[in-house]
């Protein structure tokens, strides 16, 4: 291992037990509410890793491990320590991937790399703004890029990408099946399917095609089999709620397929409300 690896790894030993003493960053590079949180096991070999606002999952294999959610750089040390916390080593990680290139989700993607020499890999139509990506101007390491319905495999489990654009182009969602107890699970992790703040879907020049996408993302989610449903932000899937209600021999809140269909009706309602005021000022405009 390099000096500049061990540096790294001495500095985030140290960096957990600092943060949960210290009062809660409010910069550009972490969220507001990225405090630590109980990793936990979720189902089978999938457990939570991130913080009580932006998620990281875990998938654990005998050939090593899968991360979804690099976070922040700066919130990099805590999902270590969260990894770390429920048995497993960081460096075990052999493959990361991501929901979407946002910092809240992406930005870490460097340093993990650094850390553990895991591949990265991310959709394709993301890679533009993911290149823009660069934390202390180190370059974003992008190892494999994906296409809608490839599939990312390691150690038995095969997750598939599934393209669901609007809150970014490259926006995805990932499906797995997993196992727990002789039965078998489909598990989805919703990209995000609600527009960004200032985010217009009509006569948007950088994203012109925008409301069709969100259209497609919707489409494309609601064919799918869900049993666990899971998100990019704590709060799409009532995490913490459903955390509080873990408890031996007692049945997985995580199971949820009625949540997943609220969900996406929600977020489907919100958009098309807001679709249809856009283009009802833009007709106005127009007369």
């Amino acid at each position: 291992m390099s000096r500049r690896r061990w540096a790294l790894f001495a500095i985030l030993a140290v960096a957990p037990v600092l943060a949960q003493n210290a009062p809660v960053l409010r910069t550009g590079n972490r969220g507001a509410g990225d405090n630590p949180f109980p990793p936990h096991k979720i189902i089978g070999n999938l457990y939570y890793v991130g913080s009580d606002e932006h998620c990281s999952f875990l998938i654990v294999t005998p050939a090593g491990n899968i991360l979804i959610n690099s976070g922040y750089e700066t919130t990099v040390p805590m999902i270590r320590a969260a990894v770390e916390k429920l048995g497993f080593h960081f460096t075990d990680i052999k493959i990361l991937l991501g929901s979407h290139a946002h910092a809240d989700h992406m930005q870490g993607d460097a340093l993990v790399k650094e850390l553990t020499a895991a591949r990265v890999m991310a959709m394709e139509q993301d890679v533009p703004a993911l290149e823009k990506m660069r934390p202390g101007n180190k370059p974003h390491p992008i190892d494999r890029v994906l296409h809608d319905g490839d599939e990312v495999e390691l150690g038995g489990t095969k997750l598939a990408a599934h393209l669901t654009p609007g809150h970014t182009k490259g926006c995805t969602s990932w499906t797995f099946s997993i196992q727990e107890n002789g039965k078998s699970y489909n598990v989805v992790i919703v990209c995000g399917m609600g527009a960004n703040t200032g985010q217009a879907l009509v006569n948007n020049q950088d994203y012109p095609q925008i409301a069709d996408d969100y259209a497609r993302g919707f489409k494309t989610l609601r064919a799918l089999p869900c049993d666990v449903f899971l998100g990019s932000h704590t709060g799409h899937y009532g995490m913490q709620e459903k955390y509080a209600k873990l408890q031996p021999g007692g049945p997985n809140p995580f199971i949820d397929p009625q949540g997943y269909q609220a969900h996406l009706d929600f977020y489907e309602t919100t958009f098309r409300t807001k679709l249809k005021e856009e283009q009802q000022r833009a007709q106005a405009g127009t007369q």
